[in-house]
Parts: structure tokens; sequence; C-alpha cells
């Protein structure tokens, strides 16, 4: 991991520093994208077949093409039960942090007929992208619908690719038959997100497009955004750690490794105010590498991406922070929750030392599918308000709009609209 001393001079140009990742040239996967979708949009399900047969080497037809309930069955009888009932366990918890969400419409009476409101309705049909290839993630299954299911979208459908045996993984199948959705369709990457977008013979268009995935998937989403709703282009996992003298570097240096084991792009920083906590940290990493199973994604991430910054007091650790707004923060200070006080920039903040980041992952509740790439800056975590929509209503009787016709009719003739001005005058001619 490569160390810095926070000073005054770096600190502003520090966000782009470390996450170089984000000025990627992703000009010739663009083109691949572009290329994929308007095959699907011209070709539909063919398209879809004929791509899984090149990319997945899955033969898939409309006899195969979506998942049956018998095949879901298969899938649910081949995952251990206890591991059933930790998902089980894990989407209740999901659920319930999410029904805090719900937002209710409002209708507020004035004076002399005047009534004005919001009226909040759920999103007609979301659709929800499950990666497949190198890992699985149902618990990034339950992240995405539970909210939808939540705020009351009323069709819901999952895209995620099959193998070459043209099986869908039983942990993504499992996790479906948790949620109750049955509508599961045998495609991956931008072509998934197309017939989302487009719909095709089968799959049909969506309001919105949620879930994680390659750059392809990224790319797609980004193309398609206007046409449908998003949840974010993500960028590759990221977690900070604000550690102090009295934090465990045994603790921290876990931590950081849990998100850098994602891929090679992954992003592990430690800030802190203690060279002796630094110090240790690095060896505790050093120690864990050969146990760990996916050791060479963790040192290519961590050699990369890997960061510790040495800030002199908490006010440049606080700036530090919020300049580079973190997807995932744990502060594991001796004054947790009055430190979070001085950050207002991160995805996702975990506090104290048994609050370890994969806690968010896979069971406290709060949703994991969080902003990147400094975007917590301006973005949230998806939530039940993605997947709703808001109306203002304006109602106004005859009396209360005569009191100030002629203000609204000044205003519209300031703007030289003589026809806006109009539609309200005729009514008092």
């Amino acid at each position: 991991m490569k160390r810095i001393k926070i000073e005054e001079g770096n600190k502003k140009d520090i966000l782009s520093v470390l996450l170089k990742r984000s000025t990627n040239d992703y000009g010739p996967y663009e083109k691949t994208v572009l290329d994929i979708i308007e095959d699907v949009k011209a070709r539909g399900d063919e398209a879809l077949f004929d791509l899984a047969k090149k990319f997945d080497g899955c033969i898939l037809d409309h006899s195969n093409f979506i998942v049956t309930e018998e095949e879901i069955d298969e899938g649910v009888a081949a995952i251990p039960a206890d591991l059933i009932d930790v998902m089980q366990d894990s989407f209740l918890n999901i659920k319930k942090y999410h029904e805090k969400q719900v937002r209710q419409s409002f209708f507020a009476t004035e004076e002399d007929g005047i009534i004005l409101g919001q009226r909040i309705t759920p999103l007609e049909k979301a659709g929800v992208y499950v990666p497949g290839g190198k890992a699985v993630y149902p618990s990034t299954l339950l992240m995405n619908i539970t909210p939808a299911l939540v705020a009351g979208v009323k069709e819901i459908s999952i895209c995620t690719p099959a193998g070459k045996d043209g099986k869908v993984s039983p942990y993504v199948l499992a996790a479906a038959r948790l949620t109750g959705i049955k509508k599961i369709y045998k495609t991956g990457g931008a072509q998934a997100i197309a017939a989302f977008a487009y719909g095709t013979q089968t799959i049909e268009k969506v309001d919105k497009i949620v879930g994680p995935g390659n750059i392809f998937v990224a790319l797609a989403k980004k193309a398609v955004y206007g046409h449908v709703s998003i949840d974010s282009v993500a960028g590759p996992s990221e977690i900070m750690v604000f550690a102090d003298e009295t934090s465990n570097p045994h603790f921290v240096a876990a931590d950081l490794l849990s998100q850098a084991e994602h891929d090679e792009m992954a992003s592990a920083i430690l800030v802190t105010t203690s060279s002796d906590i630094a110090d240790a940290v690095e060896k505790e990493i050093e120690a864990f590498l050969p146990k760990l199973s996916r050791r060479e994604i963790l040192e290519k991430s961590l050699d990369q991406f890997g960061f510790i910054l040495i800030a002199e007091n908490k006010k440049d650790a606080f700036e530090v922070i919020d300049l580079i707004a973190p997807e995932h923060l744990e502060i594991v200070t001796k004054d947790p929750w009055n430190d979070m006080t001085g950050i207002h920039n991160a995805g996702a903040i975990f506090i104290g030392p048994y609050s370890s980041e994969p806690l968010g992952d896979y069971f406290a509740g709060p949703n994991h599918v969080l902003p990147t790439n400094g975007t917590a800056r301006f973005f949230s975590p998806l939530s039940v308000d993605d997947f709703i929509k808001k109306s203002s209503v304006i109602s106004y009787s005859k009396e209360a709009l005569e009191k100030v016709h002629t203000k609204i009719e000044r205003f519209a003739e300031a703007e030289q609209l003589t026809a806006h001005a109009n539609s309200i005058a005729v009514r008092f001619e």
C-alpha cells in the first residue's frame, strides 16, 4: 500500500491521485456496447440467443429462455438448508429496514379553496440485472429487489446469464424464490440491459433498470439512460477506514482486505492520525495475505489502489474523507459517533469496531448498492425512493385564482408568453 502524508498542498488533488481508474478510456468498449444495443433493438430475442452463444457458450431458444418453476425448485434444493435460513433472515432484515423509508402522499388545504399536494405512486415495471460469470451475488439480488417490492412496483423481472449448461446459478434462484419473483430470463451483459430498455418479443420494456455488472453492463446502462431510468453507473468497490491510536490494527487490516478482494480495481484506504497504527495495519495485512484464497487479486488491488493516508489531525482527516467520498466508511476511533458528525460524504457509514463492512453487505438491512468514485457527494444508496415517482397536485377555486390572476398575467407577460397570460385572463373577462 502506498503511504501519503496529508498536507495542505495535496488535499484538493487527492481524489484524482487515488482513484485514477475513474478517468479510464472506455472508447473501445462503448462501440461494442452500442452495437449490441442496436442488434437487440433490431432483432429482439434472436439477438439475445446469438449473443448468449457468443459470450456465454450457452445454447438458448424460446423453449429454455425463461427459467421455469421446476428449475427454481432444483436450484433451491441444491442449496444447504442452513444457508437458505441465513438468506431468509437477511431478506427480512433488508425488508424491515426499507419499510421505514416508505413515504406518504400529502395534501394541504389553504384558504379560499386552495389544495396543494404531492401524490406518490410506484413505478410500474422494474428490471433487476444479476451478474453471473466469475462470481454470483444472491445478496445483491435481495438488495435490488427488496426496495422495489416495498415501494409497490407491480412487475419486477430479472435478467441473469446462464452457464454453458443453460442453467442459472442455484444461489440466484434460491434468493429469487425468497422474494417471490418468478420472471427470470437467461440473458446477461449489455444485451440484457438493452432488452430491459427497449423490450423484445419475450422481455417487456421496464421503467427502471437496477443491478451491478461489468464494464459492458455499466456502459449499456449509461447508454440507455433517459429512455429508461437507471440506479447508477457503478465503479469498482471502495472501503475507507478512519482509525486513531485506539483502533485495533488486526480488525482494520481484515476490513480493508474485505473489499480489496472484489477485483484488481477495488480500493482500500486507511486514514489515520497515528503513524503507529499505520505501521501495525501494514504488518497485519502482510500476515493475512498468505491465508486468503484471493491473494493474487488482493495484492494487485492493494498495489494499485491501496493507500495509507497520514493526517496531522482530525480536521485534516475529515476534509480528505469528504473529498474522497468513499462508498464504505468505517469509523473505528475512540469517539466514532462524534467523529461521524464531522464527515458529510459517504455511501454507508459503519460505526465502531464490531460493525465490519461485510455486515452491511449481507445482513444488517441498509442497502449495499452504494455510490462509488466520489459520487457519494451527491448520490445516495439505493432505496424505496428509487422505485417511486412524485406528482405535484394543484387545485384552485375560482375565488382563489381571482385574487392572484393579475399577478400571474404580469409574470407571463414579462416573459413574453402572452398565451400563458391569456389562459389565466380569459377566466375573468
